[in-house]
């Protein structure tokens, strides 16, 4: 196994738009979470930080990181994704 640098860019394959949320996310709704398969071929889950309108399948992304925040869940770097013309 090896380490391997991801670029952070990808391509939006599907999204779905949360309305009914558990609490710790209550303060986010509405907000749309999707699959993102990554330039280099793995797929991963996320949230999706893009405008309702601007959502579709195909649309390129690129990774965001919010810091962590001790005392909250989640405690680790949380990672999202926006279009490649954002950030």
């Amino acid at each position: 196994m090896e380490w391997i640098e991801l670029k952070g860019t990808g391509t939006l394959l599907t999204y779905s738009i949360i309305h009914i949320a558990p609490t710790a996310f209550q303060a986010l709704l509405p907000y749309a979470v999707g699959i993102v398969q990554l330039t280099e071929g793995p797929r991963l889950p996320a949230m999706i930080r893009v405008p309702e309108r601007d959502l579709k399948a195909g649309l390129a992304v690129k990774v965001g990181f919010e810091p962590s925040c001790p005392g909250n869940w989640p405690s680790w770097a949380r990672y999202y994704f926006v279009r490649v013309d954002s950030l």
